[in-house]
Formats: structure tokens, C-alpha cells, sequence
């Protein structure tokens, strides 16, 4: 399986890759420039802010994987707040018309969205997959983010909207910056610490991805979440 990547030198872009090699598919990596990057790898160079994309060397793929977004660590400051939303939408948008537009389309496109969809506290109300969006910036931004592959769900493209907790290891994200913290004892609750935290931890969300590219009757948006709900203080 020949397997496109936008987000490639993330976290989860990483894992993944290393998980389909093992397994002999081939990655290509659908990246900003050259840096970083050996001569061994394929590449695709995009510039989704200035709707640039080397379009047709996404042809003939059999899936892609879009994890590409300007990360939500730091302070919101107005600009933080529309990078995060454009980098989403704007990306999205020119990738799912690209491909719609492929004479050989990939099969599925496997494109990042996230639990905060529902919002930001939903108490003890289930959530799945048909439950209604939240209010606030991110579900917000989590609801433009899905809409903007509607090319592809057009164009006959399986769509897959993984709605990912936040994700746990010690290689990156918020679990990486909060262990300093709380092995100097310095870490804690927020708040009253009854509030409910989703999270997974990121073998887990790499061997989902592996079953959305494989099962080809998994489609839509799909709740990618630990199972035992914890709260805060937990």
C-alpha cells in the first residue's frame, strides 16, 4: 500500500510511518520543504496558506493520511487562534480538491479531527459518533475541519474523521510537557478535578489508523478514545 502524509514529523505522523514500513507499505510524505528529510524518502511538497501542492505526484495513491494543523500548545493569542483554524481548513480544503481531482483517486482519505468537537464539557451526557456538536473555538474549528473534505466525499473517496482524545506518551505532546511538572511535584488538579478527561495513548491511535486504511467499511467520523472514563483528579 502506498500510503501520502501530511504531518509526517509530528508525533503521530512518525509512529504511523514507522507502523506501515514495518509492515512493507510505502510512505510518502507530504511536507512544507526539504529539511529534515532523506534522499531515500518520497516527497510531496505543499504550501497549503498559499494553496500550493505538487498535485500530481498525489496520483496513483492508495490512501492519505492528514494530520497536518498548527498546534494548539501556547498562548491563544488572536493569531495563535486563527493559525490553528486556517491551518486546518485551508489544508484540508486543498487536499480533499486535489485528490477529488486525481484521475487515479487514493481509496480513502484518513483525515484528523478531535473529541473537542462536542465541546469543551459535555458533564455526564455519552457521547458518540451521532451526538451533536459542542460551542466554542475548537468544536468550532473541529466542525469546519471535517466539512472541509466535502471534495472528496463528492468525489467518492472514503472519508474517515478520526475524533482523537489528547494523545498520551512520553515522546510528545501534553504528556511530555506536564512529566517534568509533576516529577518535581509540582503537578495538580484543575479545579475541582471532577471534570472528565479523555485521553489514548498513541499506540493505540496508530493501530486505529491502521485499521481505517484496511477495513473498508469504517467510515465517517470515529471516536478514537481510551475506555475507562477518568476524571481530572484521577
Amino acid at each position: 500500500m502506498r500510503v501520502a502524509i501530511t504531518g509526517s514529523s509530528g508525533m503521530v505522523g512518525r509512529a504511523l510511518a514507522d507502523a506501515l514500513r514495518q509492515r512493507g507499505d510505502e510512505v510518502v510524505r507530504v511536507v512544507r520543504s526539504f529539511r529534515n528529510v532523506s534522499a531515500r524518502e518520497r516527497v510531496v511538497v505543499w504550501q497549503p496558506d498559499k494553496g500550493q501542492i505538487e498535485a500530481t505526484k498525489l496520483e496513483g495513491l492508495d490512501a492519505v493520511v492528514h494530520l497536518a494543523g498548527e498546534t494548539i500548545a501556547g498562548v491563544w493569542t488572536s493569531r495563535k487562534k486563527r493559525a490553528i483554524y486556517e491551518s486546518r481548513v485551508k489544508g484540508t480544503t486543498l487536499l480533499a480538491r486535489t485528490l477529488a481531482d486525481r484521475r487515479r483517486k487514493p481509496a480513502v482519505l484518513i483525515s484528523m479531527s478531535g473529541v473537542n468537537y462536542y465541546g469543551s464539557d459535555r458533564g455526564d451526557e455519552p457521547l458518540t459518533e451521532e451526538s451533536s456538536p459542542g460551542t466554542g473555538f475548537m468544536a468550532e474549528v473541529a466542525i469546519a475541519w471535517e466539512q472541509s473534505a466535502g471534495a472528496v466525499r463528492e468525489a467518492g473517496i472514503r472519508v474517515v474523521h478520526p475524533r482523537t482524545a489528547p494523545i498520551f506518551s512520553p515522546r510528545g505532546g501534553i504528556l511530555k510537557t506536564l512529566l517534568p511538572l509533576f516529577r518535581l511535584g509540582l503537578g495538580a488538579q484543575l479545579g475541582s478535578g471532577e471534570q472528565y478527561a479523555p485521553w489514548i495513548a498513541l499506540d493505540d491511535v496508530v493501530r486505529a489508523f491502521l485499521l481505517f486504511l484496511d477495513r473498508s467499511d469504517l467510515t465517517g467520523p470515529v471516536n478514537l478514545v481510551a475506555p475507562d472514563l477518568v476524571t481530572n483528579a484521577e
